[in-house]
């Protein structure tokens, strides 16, 4: 097991004006909208587990009513699963075993998410989360391997998969990356997985200020990334499984601006698909204006307590200046109602982009893309990414277009 290294910038807990003054705000929005009052985190952390978990997530949303129920909700379901998973191992059903070990790993890392500091209390909780996922790789159906790469003093985590089945041969690979609240062990779902049942190994790993790997040492700069997607196509590279020619990077949320960093960054990475988009420049919309959750958040993944020096921090978060060196097919998949990153901002990335590319825009989705008839009757936007990767992973081409996914399910194509 890796020692836990001390963060290289500040650790302590951001300073937040907003979200110190209006703390009461967000608890009777939460009473009065649920555990998903900011996005639909139960569904996406649900959607990993399959529907065994259901009735797990279904409870948690019903205990918390407010934000200090969030983290004791999600470890009270995990340690109930933990629970489950021991008594089935040692009952010799390693099945049972290994699905309880991935939901309470899963419920484990949500329960991590309401500390923007690297405590005690959020170590802890990160070591029964590994512990779990651990449990989970030793009985799983495919190959997982913990992933611990050395960067810049601190350590990048990470998980590797591999599809079920594999005996020998080159395959094709991608780094998927999480968003800001996002982990890598919601990355790869329990069963029926995207990227694994088309072939495709998967490196889940949380780069530079994400989730362990902030707790390893590391913070969010743009340098840092750039230097983080260097780093992991050296990994994947070094791979014996890994077909160095077919290589991707992606992400959601704001893993679409890191992950668009890295293709930026790495020519080594072969195609670029992201969707649920953070492509404002200086992030102003989700920081000064959505709830102060992520703004605090996002403080600590950079190492910062002090609010007026993180809001100069923020001028550096753009792909300005930085995109005209993607050559790699770009694909974007986003809500035509996003609220954490107006839709005017990625237009304008994709008009600047001088590669082959795609942009879909889901009419009134909002930023998670989903939940509305675009999504349920138009092209499935999860699976839709995952058939662009597997088809530029193959060389295949295709026609540099924007698509608006209607109501209907109708597609609506314009050429670039």
């Amino acid at each position: 097991m890796a020692t836990m290294q001390q963060p290289s910038a500040d650790s302590s807990e951001p300073h937040v004006k907003r979200w110190e003054e209006q703390r009461w705000l967000v608890d009777n929005i939460i009473r009065a909208n649920g555990a998903d009052w900011d996005q639909p985190r139960t569904i996406n952390y649900n959607a990993a587990c399959g529907v065994e978990a259901n009735a797990d997530f279904a409870g948690i949303r019903q205990r918390v009513q407010k934000f200090a129920d969030l983290s004791p909700a999600f470890e009270a379901a995990a340690r109930r699963r933990e629970t489950k998973a021991k008594e089935a191992e040692a009952s010799q059903q390693p099945v049972t075993a290994r699905n309880n070990y991935f939901i309470a790993a899963v419920q484990y890392a949500a329960s991590q998410w309401p500390f923007d500091d690297c405590g005690e209390k959020n170590r802890a909780l990160n070591q029964a989360k590994r512990d779990c996922y651990l449990a989970y790789a030793r009985l799983a159906d495919h190959k997982v391997e913990p992933v611990l790469i050395p960067f810049k003093g601190g350590t990048l985590a990470g998980w590797w998969h591999l599809p079920p089945g594999y005996s020998g041969g080159k395959l094709p690979a991608i780094w998927w990356i999480p968003g800001m609240d996002g982990f890598k062990e919601a990355n790869v779902a329990l069963n029926g997985d995207r990227w694994l049942a088309r072939g495709i190994a998967v490196l889940s790993l949380e780069g530079p200020g994400q989730y362990e790997s902030r707790i390893m040492g590391t913070t969010v700069t743009v340098p840092n990334w750039f230097d983080a997607a260097n780093v992991v196509a050296d990994w994947l590279l070094a791979r014996a499984e890994v077909d160095g020619s077919r290589i991707g990077v992606g992400g959601s949320s704001f893993g679409s601006y890191f992950g668009t960093l890295a293709a930026a960054s790495e020519p080594r990475f072969k195609a670029c698909a992201v969707t649920s988009t953070c492509l404002e420049p200086t992030c102003h919309t989700i920081f000064q204006e959505a709830s102060p959750t992520f703004k605090k958040r996002f403080m600590w993944m950079a190492g910062y307590s002090d609010e007026a020096s993180f809001d100069a921090f923020c001028k550096s978060l753009t792909w300005e200046g930085h995109i005209d060196r993607i050559r790699a097919p770009y694909l974007c998949v986003v809500g035509e109602a996003d609220e954490l990153s107006p839709l005017v901002h990625t237009e304008r990335l994709l008009k600047t982009l001088n590669c082959p590319k795609q942009l879909v825009v889901y009419q009134d989705s909002r930023h998670s893309v989903g939940n509305v008839p675009s999504a349920h009757l138009g092209p499935a936007p999860t699976l839709l990414l995952a058939d662009w990767m597997d088809a530029r992973l193959k060389a295949q081409s295709f026609a540099s277009e924007r698509w608006f996914v209607e109501a209907s399910g109708r597609v609506v194509k314009t050429a670039y």
